[in-house]
C-alpha cells in the first residue's frame, strides 16, 4: 500500500493492485483450507492478476517469518461486495482493509482490529481533507445541494462524519463514490457543486495540479489509521494469530521482508493506535446520525 497521487491512474492501481494482500484458501477439495488474509480496496482500479507477483512475494516472506508449516498464497479483491462475501467464508481468518471498509463492516463481519500499516512516503496515520472551490464552502451548511465525492464514498457514514469537530456533512448533500478524482477536482475548481473528501496522499498531491489555485482545503480530520489489520470472528486459532502477528511486526527488520514490503509500497506493520481508531469510530457514529 502506498500514498495515492491524484495524477496517476497507474499509481491508484498500484494501491489496489500491489499494496494489499489476501492469503487465499486452499484449492477446492483440499481437506483443510489454509487461513485467509482478505484485503479489499474499493474505489481503486486494478485486478487480481496484476497484483499477483507482489502478493506472492509478501505472502512468502510472511510464511517464512511466521514459521508456518505450509506457505501462504496471495491474491487481491477490488470490490466492496466481493470483499464482504469473501470475508464471510469460513477460511477468511485475517483481513488487511482500508479504514472506511473496516469501519463499515466490522460489526457485521466480526472484525477485531489488531495492527495498522505504515505506508511508504507517509506514516501509520493520515488526515482526510475536504476540498472545494476556493471561497464556496466555509461551514457544513454550505454543502447543501452539493455532491461530496470520495474513494471512500461507498462508506457514506465515514464520509459524513470524518471531519469531526468541523461538522457533519449535511443530509442535504449527496455522498457518492468515485475513482475519477482528477476530473472531479477539475469540475469543482470550475464551479460545479462538488466537494471531495481526499485521503492524506491524495490531498498531498493537490499542489501539483494546474488548477490548484482555484481549490482549497476546507477542513481536515483528526489523525486516523490508514489501514487496519483485523482478525475475522473466531476463524483463526489464537496461537496461529500470535505467529502471524509476530511475523508482521518483525518483517521490516529482515532484508527479505523489507524488500517484500517495499514491493507493495509499505514500510512496516505497526501496533494499533487505539486512540486514533477510537476517533475514527466516533467519526462514523457521528456521520450515521
Amino acid at each position: 500500500m502506498h500514498r495515492r497521487p491524484l495524477r496517476s491512474a497507474a499509481g491508484a492501481a498500484a494501491v489496489a493492485a500491489t499494496g494489499l494482500l489476501l492469503l487465499t484458501a486452499a484449492p477446492a477439495g483440499a481437506a483443510s483450507p489454509r487461513p485467509t488474509l482478505v484485503t479489499c480496496a474499493p474505489g481503486f482500479p486494478g485486478t487480481t492478476a496484476e497484483a499477483q507477483p507482489a502478493m506472492d512475494a509478501l505472502a512468502a516472506s510472511l510464511s517464512r517469518a511466521a514459521g508456518l508449516p505450509e506457505p501462504l498464497a496471495a491474491t487481491y479483491l477490488p470490490g466492496e461486495a466481493e470483499g464482504v462475501a469473501r470475508l464471510g467464508q469460513p477460511d477468511a481468518a485475517v483481513a488487511l482493509l482500508a479504514l472506511p471498509f473496516f469501519l463499515a463492516h466490522e460489526g457485521a463481519l466480526g472484525l477485531t482490529p489488531r495492527l495498522q500499516v505504515e505506508l511508504a512516503g507517509g506514516g501509520t496515520l493520515e488526515r482526510w481533507a475536504l476540498v472545494a472551490r476556493k471561497g464556496r464552502v466555509a461551514r457544513p451548511a454550505d454543502l447543501a445541494g452539493f455532491t461530496v465525492l470520495s474513494t471512500a464514498g461507498y462508506a457514506p457514514a465515514f464520509v459524513r462524519g470524518a471531519l469531526g469537530p468541523w461538522g457533519r456533512i449535511p443530509p442535504t448533500a449527496t455522498v457518492a463514490p468515485t475513482a475519477q478524482l482528477l476530473s472531479s477536482l477539475r469540475k469543482a475548481a470550475g464551479g460545479a457543486d462538488l466537494a471531495l473528501l481526499l485521503d492524506g496522499g491524495q490531498a498531498a498531491s493537490l499542489a501539483s495540479l494546474p488548477f490548484a489555485a482555484e481549490l482549497e482545503v476546507v477542513a481536515r480530520s483528526a489523525p486516523l489509521p490508514g489501514s487496519v489489520v483485523a482478525t475475522v470472528g473466531a476463524h483463526l486459532p489464537a496461537a496461529r494469530w500470535t505467529q502471524l502477528e509476530r511475523a508482521c511486526l518483525g518483517l521490516h527488520a529482515e532484508p527479505a521482508g523489507a524488500a517484500a514490503l517495499a514491493g507493495v509500497r509499505m514500510v512496516r506493520f505497526a501496533p494499533l493506535d487505539a486512540t486514533a481508531l477510537a476517533a475514527a469510530r466516533a467519526a462514523v457514529a457521528g456521520g450515521a446520525k
